[in-house]
């Protein structure tokens, strides 16, 4: 009888072993599981972050794209004004309108880098074109340029913020990834590292441009 009585005890005692070992890998599943779904969406919503800051840029370059020709058709007025500038600036617009501008960085990160990319060239242009302008008071003096330079400089400046906007998405989106365990949901869901915007080497070494004196 006591054998019996010893046996059922040690049985009981087996199940509630064996029910506590089940209940601590499910507990430990479910916070995995937990932490692997918080960590996929903070990725997701990182993505979201990166496409939209994207967007913002493209915004702002298309409005600089937008008065270029305004620009050039004002300074194109101006006695033995250097071609070669004014050909620079056409030939880097027409760059950027061949390449495929993706509706999200995120889908093609190496069209937006190049995109991105073409349009920093433009920029040095258009940059370059003004600063020749310095030869010609009488073109500096006129309404027009005064008005279209300072839609240009507004322009300018919106698109410098919207990069560190964006450099910083990219970033923050990059950390996530490299993260674990974001390291191991990237290749399983197919989550991409995007490219990081750097200035060119131009851009680098360009000077600031001064029109207020």
């Amino acid at each position: 009888m006591l054998n019996t009585s010893t046996s059922r005890s040690s049985l009981r005692g087996a199940m509630s072993t064996g029910l506590a070992l089940l209940l601590g890998v499910f507990l430990m599943l479910l916070l995995g599981g937990g932490c692997a779904a918080s960590k996929y969406n903070s990725m997701v919503g990182g993505q979201e972050n990166v496409d939209q800051k994207f967007s913002e840029i493209d915004n702002q370059y298309t409005r600089r794209n937008e008065l270029i020709p305004q620009l050039m058709g004002t300074v194109k007025g101006a006695a033995d004004y250097e071609e070669g500038v004014l050909t620079e600036v056409t030939n880097a617009r027409a760059s950027v309108g061949k390449l495929q501008i993706p509706t999200q960085a995120s889908a093609d990160p190496k069209a937006a880098a190049e995109y991105l990319a073409a349009q920093q060239g433009l920029g040095s242009a258009v940059g370059r074109m003004l600063l020749t302008v310095e030869k010609y008071p009488t073109l500096k003096a006129t309404d027009q340029f005064r008005d279209m330079q300072s839609q240009i400089e507004g322009t300018e400046n919106r698109i410098a913020v919207a990069r560190g906007d964006y450099i910083i998405a990219v970033k923050k989106y990059n950390t996530t990834l490299r993260q674990f365990p974001g390291n191991l949901l990237a290749g399983l869901f197919g989550f991409e590292r995007m490219p990081q915007l750097e200035a060119t080497a131009a851009e680098r070494v360009a000077p600031t441009i001064d029109f207020s004196k």
